[in-house]
């Protein structure tokens, strides 16, 4: 029964483990309580230690059954190619015994890819990956690191064919080397329109729904060009992390400080126009992908991949049949992209099943039988009733915490530790984001049981919740708190094996007519998504939610009837 092991000790640190083709995985936020996991101080690499432990008691092993580590390398910019063997023993010293023994790196982005196509079920892909930054390039190409990289894929083969590379600038002292990213372009521009106390990128990717491109479009399509042989030149600094270096627009300065001082209307145009752009970036480097790889299928991954609205865009402009957007396409991933590295190009192993879901992570437990939280009233036992009864508190737009089954994996709540709504009301969309502190452009996402997708939307969606698709307009009325202010949603199609939410979609769909529920992650603001029931409780009860379902008890609140004793039947 070979074992191997991935690891990701940077922001989003995780672990995974793929051991007789399932896998295990989780992320060391959901125990720490800490978002993203970041590390205390910057540059500071953690090991994901209670999801390792986590999931070597899953799977029933212990350490010295463990026949391979991976990791993804994050040393940033070395003089040579030494790096490699430091970093392996800085971040080998960080394990147990024998662990430590097995450890090696590949790089971030080799990682990131992996972590789509090894679950793609694709024979031949294009890959391509994205994100503020990866692994060193080393000595030959310069300072610089993995920013924009394409893959050719194969089952026995991994060829790098494209890599975005540093550049020379003017500068005040002469010319200098200068590696932009377009992930730190989208963060830079999002930190000058979105206040502070929000996420930034999520957060203006919705207020772009609200915004003109035309009005800022010239000048930010001057920062960014784009050559031949799909080649992004940013100017310097927006492809930095710079903050300080103020954006100059209709004779304002826009910057990180001074943004909460701009009118939200001119803040949405200006988002409309760095989403226009940053977009029509990534789909000229796909395009060129496909050119050179003759591939039907992309997969994308790294931290702009979670750019749902691109997404969509790639899926309809990139010149491929299919994408594959990978089902964790930030950091964490890396984990499972590393552990399937050892598993299928080094072991030897068939690559695993494509999944449906991600719910690869520790049970909740039981709630808390003492003490009952004011207000609250618990039906024990309902079994298969759980579903009918649930649908029916949804039915009558009550709003439900809903623990089911093993923790998903990746930043997206796909119905294992989810908030559901009914998604008929504008209205229960506001309640929401009230509950949930949220700025109010923000829109929420629909799961829809799969067969009925493309009845609902002009595509199929995507099992892990990461591209939006339009609403068809003689639906969009009955489904207005999923529907954003642009037409379009986020959909998550959930699969007829779907353990968390498949049976609830159905009892739903049958009281209703609707076959999609509002689906949002269960946590408070600024937390992770929660783990435990016990976290679970002391949550619903914070947020004041309508009820909670963990395994077949429901918590119900007081001032809710008991949906048992009613006839209700609502279309």
């Amino acid at each position: 029964m070979p074992a191997v092991l991935g690891l990701n000790f940077h922001h989003d640190t995780a672990a995974a483990l793929v051991v007789d083709g399932r896998i295990y995985a989780a992320e060391e936020e959901r125990w720490s309580g800490v978002k993203h996991n970041h590390p205390t101080r910057k540059g500071t690499l953690t090991a994901p230690t209670r999801a390792l432990q986590w999931c070597l008691e899953a799977a029933g092993i212990e350490p010295e059954d463990v026949d391979a580590v991976w990791a993804a390398s994050m040393r940033p910019n070395p003089a040579a190619g030494w790096w490699l063997a430091e970093e392996r023993e800085e971040l080998a010293a960080l394990l147990p015994a024998p662990l430590g023994e097995h450890f090696r790196l590949l790089s971030h982005h080799t990682a990131h890819v992996l972590s789509g196509y090894l679950l793609s079920g694709h024979e031949h892909a294009a890959g391509l990956v994205i994100d503020a930054g990866g692994s060193s390039l080393g000595s030959d190409f310069g300072p610089g690191r993995e920013r924009i990289t394409g893959y050719d894929l194969w089952p026995d083969r991994i060829d790098r064919l494209h890599q975005g590379m540093p550049a020379v600038v003017p500068g005040p002292v002469g010319p200098r080397r200068v590696h932009s990213s377009l992930g730190h372009f989208y963060r830079n521009l999002a930190r000058r329109v979105i206040p502070p106390g929000d996420e930034p990128e999520g957060s203006m990717m919705a207020l772009a729904a609200f915004g003109d491109p035309q009005r800022y479009g010239t000048h930010i399509r001057e920062l960014v060009r784009l050559g031949d042989e799909g080649e992004v030149r940013i100017d310097h600094p927006w492809g930095s992390a710079d903050g300080s270096t103020p954006l100059l627009l209709d004779g304002r300065a826009w910057t990180v400080d001074n943004v909460a001082e701009q009118p939200e209307h001119k803040r949405a145009d200006l988002a409309a126009a760095v989403q226009e752009v940053f977009a029509g970036s990534v789909v000229h480097i796909a395009r060129h992908l496909q050119r050179l790889t003759r591939a039907s299928a992309l997969v994308f991954s790294g931290g702009c991949a979670l750019n749902s609205h691109l997404n969509g865009q790639l899926a309809a402009d990139s010149g491929f049949d299919t994408l594959f957007v990978a089902p964790a396409p930030h950091d964490a991933g890396t984990a499972v992209g590393a552990a399937l590295y050892g598993w299928h190009y080094q072991l030897g192993q068939e690559r695993v099943p494509v999944p449906t879901d991600a719910a690869w992570g520790p049970d909740p437990g039981a709630l808390p039988t003492t003490p009952r939280p004011s207000g609250y009233h618990a039906l024990p036992h309902l079994g298969l009733g759980l579903a009918p009864t649930v649908a029916a508190l949804l039915a009558e737009h009550r709003i439900v915490g809903w623990v089911q089954g093993q923790l998903e994996f990746g930043p997206r709540a796909l119905g294992h530790r989810s908030i559901l709504a009914h998604p008929g009301h504008a209205a229960t969309r506001d309640r929401l984001n009230t509950i949930k502190k949220r700025a109010a452009y923000r829109p929420f996402a629909p799961a829809v049981l799969a067969e009925h997708a493309t009845e609902w939307f002009m595509s199929a969606g995507d099992p892990f919740m990461n591209r939006v698709a339009t609403v068809r307009r003689c639906r969009a009325d009955r489904v207005a708190a999923v529907t954003h202010h642009d037409g379009t949603a986020r959909v998550q199609s959930v699969a007829a094996d779907h353990q968390g939410l498949r049976a609830l979609l159905e009892q739903f769909r049958d009281l209703t007519g609707l076959p999609l529920l509002l689906n949002t992650s269960f946590n408070r603001k600024g937390t992770p998504i929660l783990r435990t029931a016990e976290q679970a409780l002391g949550a619903a009860v914070e947020l004041r939610l309508d009820a909670l379902a963990v395994g077949d008890t429901l918590l119900l609140a007081d001032h809710v009837p008991d949906p048992r004793a009613s006839s209700l039947r609502t279309r």
